[in-house]
């Protein structure tokens, strides 16, 4: 493959991970226990965001939060698997 077309694999430090959920939601706290450890562990930049003050992720998301996007890219929803969230932030 020509290095011009290979993808540059980002280190961890270089990632973010967006948890995307609302208040009262059980299975956000899951989550986001789950993403809060491996993102501390590999290094990794994470962030929460709210479907209630956000229109456009209300939209998109309603029926499957808790979701996690790994640099914009829906990577889960419902349930996060930490060695799953782990092996894609390449840690």
């Amino acid at each position: 493959m020509s290095p011009l077309l290979r993808r540059t694999r980002k280190r961890p430090d270089e990632r973010l991970v967006t948890l995307v959920g609302k208040p009262g939601c059980h299975l956000c706290d899951d989550a986001r226990a789950v993403v809060a450890a491996v993102c501390e562990e590999v290094g990794a930049a994470w962030e929460e965001k709210d479907i209630t003050r956000d229109e456009e992720l209300h939209r998109a998301y309603w029926e499957q939060i808790p979701v996690v996007l790994v640099d914009g890219e829906q990577h889960t929803f419902w349930r996060v698997d930490a060695a799953r969230l782990r092996k894609e932030l390449g840690g």
